[in-house]
Order: structure tokens, then C-alpha cells, then sequence
């Protein structure tokens, strides 16, 4: 069956059958009426999306996240917590962080997204200055803004510690991978089918009203790896930052769940009027 993988040969399939009934679409088009059917917002998002995919899924084959004795690039994170298989757009303007990505590009495109710890720092360059895990990254793409910032994909890969800094032309980590616990117990798979239960109740969502494989259209976590499960619900919740670094900290499987369970079971925060 067809996934959102297939989107090019399907924007083909579309062109050529639609010319059949006389109906003329460019491929641009067919591409933005695919993206659509498929639920993103246009062509770019889903391209962005095969891309992170294609990536993620070379590092793992290649078994070599981390370069021996390497230093990877940090891009620090002012408001954001990535977490592992999260693919988001971020804006970077502070200079080094530029060189960062720039340096990443020129490279095997990895770089470690790190929350630093005060929001109004604008040069966070020490280890108090950064929480002590975050994760490493692909740079998917990147667009230069009309004010010069830059739009920049990231696609989560792995948590990762951070064990020292280098900070030069742009800042720089020694880090090391952090192996999860308990992901294919069988405490962490009772508790997925409970997780997923407590985000339909906190989301206010109808899992069953929706079509069979139309989920993750819909950026919609579904029961599988534990926890995979886990790093899909938790950048969903109106959670802070510091909670959701808790969680990007939470090395044990089954600790990371029962503490989502907590978190939906409070509800969402109440808006003040």
C-alpha cells in the first residue's frame, strides 16, 4: 500500500490520469493536490517530510550516528524540546548558530538541538547554560528568510548526553548516545494502549472516527514501538518546557509513559480570559 513515501509516483499517476480525461495539470500541481489528499499543508511540508524520512532512515542503516571523536554542531533552542522522530521548522538567527548549520550542511548535515536553560540568553556557551540532554539531528533543509534569519528542517534521531563543549566559530559537543530502558518490555507495551487512550481523552479526539491508516495524516500517534509512542505524544501535549525536557530526559520506556499518563490525566492548562 501507499504511503506519503510514494507522493512523487503518485502526483505521476494523478498527472497521467487526469490527462486522459483531458484535463491538463503541471507537476507542481499535481504535487500540491497529492500533498493535500495526503493532509499536509502543501507540497513543501510533505517534501520535507520524505526527506527527514529518507535521512533517518540512512543513519540507522549506516549504524554510525555518532563519529568517533567527532564534535557535532549545537543548535540551542531557546523555546522548543526536540524530541527523537519529531521533524520540525526552526528559526535561526544568532550567528553561531548559523555557522552551525552551515558547518552541518557541509557535513554528514547532524547537529545536536539542545534547549538552553534561559530563554534570554543569547550566547549559551557553557554547560550550565544548556540542559545536559538533547538530540541529534539532520538538517533536512534550509531557506533564507527576507530578514535574513534561517528556516531550518530538523529531523530527530537519538537522545543524546552532552560531555563537553567546544566553542569557536560556532559552538560544538562531544556527546554521547543514551540507550534507552525497558522499550520492549511488556509493561511498556500494556501502558502504549493506555497512553493512547489517556491523549484521545486529552485531545478531545476520536481515534475510531477516523479512517483506516489516515493517523499519522494527521500527525496522530498509533500503538507500535513503545517508544516511539512515547516521543509522538509528547511534543503534542500544552506541556512546559521544563516538563517536556523531563521527559526528553527519561531514559526509562516505561517511566516516560507513566509520567505522560500523568500529565494528560491534569488536562490541558485553562486558558485566562
Amino acid at each position: 500500500m501507499r504511503d506519503f513515501r510514494d507522493a512523487k509516483a503518485m502526483a505521476k499517476t494523478l498527472r497521467e490520469a487526469l490527462h486522459a480525461k483531458s484535463v491538463a495539470l503541471t507537476n507542481s500541481e499535481s504535487q500540491e493536490l497529492v500533498a493535500r489528499i495526503l493532509g499536509y499543508r502543501d507540497w513543501n511540508v510533505l517534501a520535507a517530510r520524505i526527506q527527514a524520512t529518507q535521512l533517518s532512515a540512512t543513519s540507522v542503516q549506516a549504524n554510525t550516528p555518532f563519529p568517533a571523536g567527532a564534535d557535532i554542531p549545537i543548535v540551542p533552542m531557546r523555546d522548543m524540546v526536540l524530541f527523537p522522530h519529531m521533524i520540525s521548522r526552526i528559526f535561526v538567527a544568532r550567528d553561531k548558530t548559523r555557522q552551525a548549520v552551515e558547518h552541518a550542511l557541509f557535513g554528514d548535515r547532524r547537529v545536536v538541538v539542545v534547549a538552553q536553560r534561559r530563554s534570554d540568553d543569547d550566547r549559551p556557551s557553557t554547560l550550565d547554560a544548556l540542559h545536559p540532554v538533547g538530540v541529534v539531528a539532520n538538517v533536512v533543509d534550509r531557506q533564507t528568510q527576507v530578514d535574513g534569519a534561517l528556516k531550518v528542517t530538523v529531523c530527530g534521531l537519538q537522545r543524546t548526553g552532552i560531555v563537553r563543549l567546544t566553542d569557536g566559530k560556532f559552538l560544538a559537543a562531544e556527546v554521547a548516545p543514551i540507550e534507552e530502558q525497558s522499550g520492549q518490555s511488556t509493561e511498556a507495551t500494556a501502558l502504549s494502549s493506555a497512553v493512547l487512550d489517556a491523549y484521545q481523552n486529552y485531545a478531545e479526539v476520536d481515534f475510531s472516527a477516523l479512517p483506516p491508516g489516515s493517523k499519522a495524516r494527521f500527525g496522530l500517534p498509533s500503538i507500535g514501538d513503545p517508544s516511539l509512542l512515547a516521543d509522538t505524544v509528547a511534543p503534542l501535549l500544552s506541556t512546559s518546557l521544563e516538563q517536556k525536557q523531563q521527559l526528553l530526559e527519561t531514559r526509562d520506556v516505561v517511566t516516560r509513559l507513566e509520567r505522560l499518563i500523568e500529565l494528560m490525566s491534569a488536562g490541558r492548562p485553562k486558558a485566562v480570559a
